[in-house]
């Protein structure tokens, strides 16, 4: 057949559509794909001779042939798909499944790879089985197909079925003594009928083994059930032939023209001659099985279409659903989280921090109980207000999955120093008297010549320090002790306020990273199945134009 473009377009996408379909290769949907694939390449003109076991169908074929061309009961139980195509003398080449080529003259060699074996199976390592013969009916491009008979076994069944898809022509052999029987009906409509098959014609045998009566009966009914199947053959052509397979073949191997005229093989070779001779254009022959395959593959492509759409509306539903869960939690522990930084907040902010704590702090270091303060006071509520932040970074690292960010680390400043000033000029100590810091942590550190004596507050010191005689003098240094007490403890908690603030607000970046979650890329099956259903879309699309052009062909 000489391929044009529409035909040539339609084979790539059945091939597109079946990589993608993923059917089983066992399934017949894909063996019928890829026999018509096989068939639409195929530029020769392919007869099929189809029936059930022991009808005739060899003999049928060897009497066509004649002229010793195939030996008589060469092949009784045929166990393979023989196809016999034109050469320049008689020769058998068998294709095994590792691609083995076996060649031999003649065709004896079909006794070993073309039979049933004795339990009535085919052989699994053959792939093709051809004779070549120097027939002038072969010479045009025509080939013949002698096919297994059904109705035994599964395995020949399934041979039978995928290689009638790929004939242009498919005989028909009817036994004249079983009439038609209901196994044969159902295989005229669900192995040719149903799949677009319409140029069949029915051969009927055994006919001269009957009595003259019972043949006209017999012929008048089989005529009958050919005509009812709509047959597209030339209108001059009848569908029914009447052809005595095995006088036939005698007549021919004896050259007796006038005896072969008798079995009705001419007129059926002459109606064979005007078919061939009127299907130059093979594809009024090979569209309608072409569209009953590409449809059932369309439609395929529309079932899968529809289960990927299920599939990712669920997947899209799943992953909404999943969404709003996180939604609900972030929010939830973003609250959480933000609530507990603005209680921290407020709780580092310098005001609440000298409000709360700049009195005690004051207090600790006059009675040299700074680190004491700092540990069971300060640092444990710093502590409380640092769980109740991390807590909520835990539970979002937890939920969505995140890598823990560096923790919440506030250091604290360095001890406070307080630098007391000169005592008044008539104290008792004026002249001797140096200025006095206090180091935390170790009460009053004197200068002069007190030394380095250590005493256990402000009031002892300046009850040595103070004249009597002059109150007001005293006063005055005990508010700017005072002062310098209230200014180191200011000075401590500014510097821990603003030390504290910065690393929160670090810490805050970083956390907000967690808590606010990106909404994820899509999952690789997801894609993947997106990707999938836009092939197929393509394809179904492409598939249906071209299904369209064909059917207005």
């Amino acid at each position: 057949m000489q391929q044009t473009a529409p035909t040539l377009t339609l084979l790539n996408h059945l091939k597109s559509a079946l990589g993608v379909l993923e059917l089983d290769k066992n399934s017949q949907l894909y063996r019928d794909a890829l026999s018509i694939c096989d068939y639409l390449e195929k530029p020769s003109f392919r007869i099929a001779v189809f029936g059930p076991f022991n009808y005739g169908k060899s003999t049928l074929l060897n009497a066509i042939l004649g002229n010793r061309t195939l030996p008589i009961d060469l092949i009784p139980t045929t166990g393979a798909a023989i196809t016999v195509k034109y050469g320049n003398e008689l020769h058998t080449r068998i294709t095994l499944k590792d691609g083995t080529e076996i060649n031999e003259k003649g065709t004896d060699v079909l006794k070993q790879f073309a039979i049933l074996d004795d339990e009535r199976r085919m052989r699994n390592d053959v792939t093709y089985v051809e004779v070549f013969c120097p027939h002038p009916f072969l010479q045009g491009g025509v080939e013949l197909l002698d096919l297994p008979g059904t109705n035994d076994q599964e395995a020949q069944d399934n041979l039978v079925r995928d290689q009638l898809l790929t004939a242009d022509l498919v005989i028909q052999v009817l036994d004249a003594r079983k009439l038609m029987t209901l196994g044969e009906r159902e295989n005229l409509r669900d192995w040719l009928l149903d799949r677009g098959i319409k140029t069949v014609v029915f051969v009927v045998n055994f006919l001269n083994l009957l009595e003259a009566e019972e043949q006209k009966q017999i012929y008048n009914r089989l005529l009958f059930v050919a005509e009812s199947f709509r047959s597209e053959l030339p209108n001059n052509l009848s569908n029914l032939y009447r052809v005595d397979a095995l006088p036939a073949l005698r007549a021919r191997l004896k050259g007796d023209t006038s005896a072969a005229q008798t079995t009705g093989l001419e007129m059926f070779e002459s109606a064979l001659q005007t078919i061939v001779a009127m299907q130059e254009d093979k594809i009024a022959i090979r569209l309608p099985r072409v569209l009953a395959i590409a449809t059932q593959i369309q439609q395929a492509l529309q079932t899968k279409m529809r289960d990927i759409n299920t599939e990712l509306e669920s997947a899209e539903q799943k992953r909404k659903a999943k969404l709003e869960i996180k939604q609900k939690a972030q929010n939830l522990i973003k609250k959480g989280f933000q609530d507990s930084i603005l209680e921290i907040q407020s709780w580092l902010n310098l005001s609440s921090l000298l409000s709360n704590y700049q009195s005690d702090l004051i207090s600790a270091l006059q009675k040299g109980e700074f680190r004491t303060w700092e540990r069971v006071s300060f640092k444990q509520a710093l502590v409380d207000y640092q769980q109740a932040i991390v807590k909520w970074v835990n539970q979002a690292c937890e939920f969505f999955n995140k890598e823990q960010p560096a923790g919440l680390v506030i250091s604290f400043p360095g001890d406070p120093q307080v630098i007391l000033p000169n005592p008044p000029p008539n104290s008792k100590s004026s002249n001797s008297a140096a200025p006095i810091a206090l180091a935390t942590g170790l009460g009053w550190v004197l200068g002069g010549p007190v030394g380095a004596a250590v005493v256990g507050g402000a009031t002892y010191f300046l009850n040595q320090n103070t004249d009597p005689k002059n109150p007001e003098s005293s006063d005055s240094y005990l508010n700017q002790v005072q002062e310098a007490y209230a200014n180191a403890a200011r000075e401590y908690l500014t510097l821990f306020s603003n030390q504290a603030l910065l690393a929160l607000s670090e810490y805050e970046r970083k956390a907000d990273r967690v808590i606010n979650f990106q909404i994820a890329e899509e999952p690789a099956d997801i894609t993947s199945r997106q990707h999938q259903q836009q092939l197929l879309q393509s394809l179904l699309d492409n598939l249906t134009e071209e299904l369209e052009m064909l059917r207005q062909h």
